[in-house]
């Protein structure tokens, strides 16, 4: 089956220059993590970026001079080995979710869409490497219920109901890499994008700010070699305020974490 074209954000303009309007007032320089959060709640109002006269270029600069600082992220660091988590920092009154993302070396996202919300990325500690993709021209969805792997499914040729269509590679836009207090805005309206700690050390983790506008619990992830879709589970947290969650024995299978199966269907 084939899924419509991704909705454009609602009500956002497209920053075409960094330079703020003359009328505008000066965007604040954050002292720590519970300002930059105190701001985002200023400047979003009660309706996120879908409220009129948000400017997203403003709060990417809001949040651009935020200097990161490990005395106020380092509650919200946690690891789980191979792969990322999760860590919620503030709920924006259910009108954005502000979270940490921590990447252990060598980790990465699957290919993935936003559901329409925006993204506003930030790079605290370590570095991390986005890949931007060009939108299939039909995307294809994936219905079969196996939700341990990729979503690929297997392709059965003797019975042509569960044939798997014709597919074709997703195709790369831009690459970059994104190092320490950088800033990076991502929506449906640009493409789709995975992200990847390229540090292959041990213990090289990095971490990542995220403000997702309005939040969302599940996306659509697609398979690299052949751009098929599945929409993924629940995104869970795997800390909120800083404590651990806890969490169903599945739950390391209901985030967009990129899995073994992920990978080996990759």
């Amino acid at each position: 089956m084939t899924t419509p074209t991704p909705a454009t954000p609602a009500t956002l303009t497209t920053p075409t220059s960094t330079t703020l309007a003359p009328t505008q007032t000066p965007v604040p320089v954050p002292s720590s993590l519970d300002e930059l959060v105190h701001l985002l709640h200023a400047e979003l109002g009660s309706n996120g970026l879908d409220s009129e006269g948000v400017d997203v270029e403003r709060v990417k600069t809001l949040m651009t001079n935020y200097v990161s600082n490990e005395a106020d992220w380092a509650k919200y660091a946690h690891f789980d080995k191979g792969r990322y988590t999760r860590n919620l920092v503030d709920d924006g009154n259910g009108k954005f979710n502000l979270m940490i993302l921590a990447w252990p070396e060598n980790v990465g996202s699957a290919i993935h869409d936003h559901s329409g919300s925006h993204c506003l990325m930030k790079v605290l500690d370590g570095k991390l490497q986005e890949t931007l993709y060009e939108w299939p021209d039909k995307v294809q969805v994936d219905t079969m219920d196996h939700p341990l792997d990729s979503g690929l499914g297997s392709d059965n040729s003797d019975d042509e109901s569960i044939k798997t269509p014709k597919t074709s590679p997703m195709v790369i836009k831009k690459e970059t890499v994104l190092l320490r207090d950088q800033c990076a805005y991502m929506s449906d309206t640009l493409g789709l994008h995975r992200i990847a700690n390229p540090l292959k050390s041990p213990g090289a983790g990095s971490l990542s700010l995220h403000l997702y506008t309005p939040p969302y619990e599940t996306c659509k992830t697609f398979n690299e070699k052949s751009s098929v879709a599945r929409s993924s589970g629940k995104c869970v947290f795997f800390s909120a305020g800083g404590e651990k969650l806890q969490r169903c024995p599945s739950a390391a299978y209901l985030d967009c974490a990129l899995t073994e199966n992920d990978k080996d269907q990759q």
